[in-house]
Order: C-alpha cells, then structure tokens, then sequence
C-alpha cells in the first residue's frame, strides 16, 4: 500500500469513529469540513433531514477576492468567517464541530476559530 493510500485510508478510520458520535440537529446543526489540497469546504448540515443549511468555500468569488491562493491557512479563515456569517444570518448560533476526520491543526484549526471569532459557538 503507498503512502497516499495509507494516509487516505487513516483519515477514512478517523472520520468514521468521528461521525459515529457526532450528529447535527435542528438545534445545533452540524459544521461539517473538507479540505484539498487546493481549496477548503465549509458546509453546516441539519442531519434530521439531510439538507444543507449554509455552506462557504474557496470557490465563491466573495470569499476568494484578495487571496493570491485558495489553498492556505488564510483562505481558511476568510470561510471560517463567511460561514459563520451566512449561519448567523439564518438566526443559527450553535453549532456541532465536524472535522471529517482532518487533524485539527493548519486550515482546519484556522478554520474552527475564525467561525468562533465571528459569533458560532461550539
């Protein structure tokens, strides 16, 4: 197995012993991460009825404009603040962290604490 393939497959264990305790509701949506290697997804998701409630990401033009690249911790933090912006604006305050079974360090940690520095809480 190649070293790609084992670290794929340590983060597939991770999420999964993770999602088996986490679980968003109506109350306390669930803020669900992924990141590339280029770009970083931010999403919180109602799992009661599997909709996706808000979601942020690199790709979106209001979060990318004064970024050089898309991949680094300070993209993370430009959607860390859009996402928790967008749910404040649909009266969400609470929400359930979900890493995705990244490690919490880098852009996801950057991430995490931009969305609490613009009012989530969690």
């Amino acid at each position: 197995m190649s070293s790609l393939a084992q670290k794929r497959s340590a983060r597939i264990k991770r999420q999964a012993r993770v999602r088996r305790k986490i679980r968003g509701t109506t109350e306390r949506p669930r803020l669900n991460v992924f990141k590339s290697a280029r770009h970083i997804y931010a999403q919180v998701i109602d799992d009661t009825t599997g909709a996706t409630l808000v979601a942020a990401s690199t790709l979106v033009d209001e979060v990318t404009s004064g970024l050089k690249y898309t991949g680094n911790i300070e993209a993370a933090q430009k959607v860390g603040a859009a996402v928790a912006k967008k749910a404040l604006e649909k009266n969400i305050s609470a929400v359930v962290f979900d890493r995705n079974g990244f490690l919490y360090h880098g852009r996801v940690k950057a991430l995490a604490e931009a969305a609490r520095e613009n009012g989530l809480s969690f």
